[in-house]
């Protein structure tokens, strides 16, 4: 199992998702994927950013609903989760 850090945007990212009203528990189960190194499902098309993104991934909770994070063997660091018009303005 990993440890877990999370950014305090990330903290105000996830406020606001429940605002909308996004279901929580597809944020949840994702997280519990990542820090307990199991495999991702294709279907969140997990994938590395690039340029000043770098080091994150980035993966789909839902179609337009990201999870941005950096991952090493022995942390997983939750960064921010929203749309894209929230996270790459």
């Amino acid at each position: 199992m990993r440890s877990v850090s999370y950014s305090g945007k990330f903290k105000k990212d996830v406020k606001r998702a429940k605002k909308r009203g996004k279901d929580m528990q597809k944020l949840l189960e994702v997280m519990q994927l990542l820090i307990h190194k199991q495999q991702l499902p294709a279907i969140l098309n997990d994938y590395a950013l690039q340029g000043n993104w770098k080091p994150r991934r980035d993966l789909y909770t839902e179609p337009d609903w990201l999870l941005i994070y950096i991952v090493d063997e022995e942390r997983v660091h939750f960064d921010r989760t929203g749309t894209h018009s929230d996270l790459f303005r």
